[in-house]
């Protein structure tokens, strides 16, 4: 099974990550690349860069970033291959543990739906 790990968090309060994080991060995904339980991963640009398209019953709108109404954004994503919703769970703690205790950030993870 296939898992969608989004990383939120508040922009504009988000710390960028230290030289040690990245290093950390990057020993973390070639392990877990390595092992074949992570398929994708990486960091997204902030929202002030993004576009919303919206589809209102085939009426197209565009609003451009940043989305000043929402408290948190998502700000990076890791695709897991797992057994289990739990081993899921276990594989996005240890994404989240790499960031240490100055950082205050949470996932949401789901099952990815097979077509």
């Amino acid at each position: 099974m296939r898992f969608l790990s989004m990383v939120r968090v508040q922009e504009g309060t988000a710390q960028k990550p230290s030289e040690k994080l990245m290093a950390d991060m990057g020993k973390l995904i070639d392990e877990m690349t390595a092992k074949g339980v992570l398929l994708d991963t990486a960091g997204l640009h902030p929202s002030s860069e993004g576009v919303r398209l919206r589809n209102d019953h085939g009426r197209y709108s565009r609003t451009d970033g940043p989305f000043t109404e929402a408290k948190e954004v998502v700000g990076g994503y890791a695709i897991f291959k797992a057994d289990s919703m739990e081993e899921a769970l276990e594989l996005t703690r240890r994404f989240l543990a790499v960031h240490g205790e100055e950082w205050n950030i949470e996932c949401e993870v789901r099952q990815l739906a097979d077509m």
